[in-house]
């Protein structure tokens, strides 16, 4: 969703450098994903499809989403008829497939963008049907006909942009005496990370502030802690159970983030020049697993797998926050590997495709 809402803004400035009407957009996802509110939330019209996905599911649980996307894509191709649309912008999941394929049957050209270093089968399916294929790394090459790809970066909102990280520990009431973590579990949370950070607090609150957000699921047990911490360490705790329009202030006033390593570890990070620990999901294939690795090969990160996480997260964590000369060199690899252009070179790419 985020990379799809960069690239929209990336179209209207792009639109309005050269002087022309910024175009119309439609924003086309799963009619029961979670990004309908927040997609309104920009101002941008929604339209719900059915969906469902299809990898590691047996035949029993797949039929019923294979029904899904066959009726996506007849929802797809009527909403198509009545828009025309000029091009199609999909980045991938499966809520994509119906609509790329609908755009493919209308004649329309189609554009997917992989946020991940690999591609799941939905990207590989819509590559085929795909006029361009925009990649945010070039080791992604490889998945794809060389003559339809293009190596755009990972597009950031301009909002996460420019932001001082000394306002950013004012605005969250942060010292700035003390080295910030900020403790990612996701819009949904992850439990992993939230448990084992609950059994290293009170030692980390020794030499560090915590920026913690915990997802919807863990927040009634983690606010509750809070509430029954002594003053000191609850000044320096600071959680949250979920950031949108703030999460530029959190990812800017942090030294250290340990999250997992979804697709926005690529771009996020990096545009802050934010080192990490990255825990991949374990149960996403090996998409997080194979962009941490990537992170950590070039000096940016280090990685932990789920069950390293109680034992190894606070000697890592201490480790890093101790040795700042270490710290400072990851922060300084991962900011290496910004593309500030990203988002208007997806937004060029895809006005190309249409003059």
């Amino acid at each position: 969703m985020y990379p799809g809402l960069a690239v929209i803004e990336a179209l209207g400035a792009e639109a309005a450098a050269a002087d022309r009407s910024a175009p119309e957009i439609l924003y086309v996802g799963s009619e029961d994903g979670i990004e309908q509110e927040l997609v309104r939330l920009a101002g941008v019209p929604f339209v719900g499809v059915p969906a469902g996905g299809l990898h590691g599911l047996g035949l029993r649980q797949a039929a019923p989403n294979l029904v899904k996307l066959v009726r996506g894509w007849g929802a797809a191709c009527r909403l198509g008829r009545r828009e025309r649309p000029a091009a199609v912008f999909v980045t991938g999941g499966y809520a994509s497939v119906p609509v790329a394929l609908a755009a493919w049957t209308l004649g329309a050209p189609v554009m997917v963008y992989l946020p991940d270093i690999e591609p799941g089968l939905a990207v590989q399916f819509i590559g085929r049907l795909a006029t361009r294929i925009a990649v945010t790394v070039g080791d992604s090459r490889r998945f794809f006909r060389p003559d339809k790809v293009v190596v755009s970066g990972y597009p950031v909102r301009a909002e996460l942009r420019g932001i001082d990280g000394d306002s950013a520990r004012t605005a969250l009431g942060l010292r700035s005496d003390k080295p910030v973590v900020l403790v990612l579990g996701g819009s949904r949370g992850s439990r992993s990370i939230n448990t084992a950070l609950a059994g290293i607090l009170d030692r980390m609150l020794e030499i560090a502030q915590i920026v913690h957000v915990t997802g919807e699921t863990d927040w009634p047990q983690v606010v509750g802690r809070r509430d029954r911490m002594a003053r000191a360490p609850r000044e320096r705790y600071h959680a949250f159970s979920y950031l949108h329009a703030e999460m530029g202030v959190a990812l800017a006033a942090a030294d250290l983030v340990v999250s997992r390593a979804g697709a926005s570890t690529l771009g996020e990070l990096p545009a802050f020049g934010l080192p990490a620990v990255l825990v991949p999901y374990p149960h996403a294939w090996r998409y997080q697993r194979v962009n941490a690795d990537w992170l950590v090969r070039r000096g940016a990160a280090v990685r932990l797998d789920d069950g390293q996480l109680n034992d190894e997260l606070a000697p890592t964590l201490e480790g890093l926050l101790h040795d700042r000369s270490t710290l400072a060199a990851m922060a300084e690899r991962m900011a290496a590997l910004d593309r500030p252009d990203a988002a208007a070179r997806l937004a060029g790419t895809l006005y190309a495709l249409v003059t």
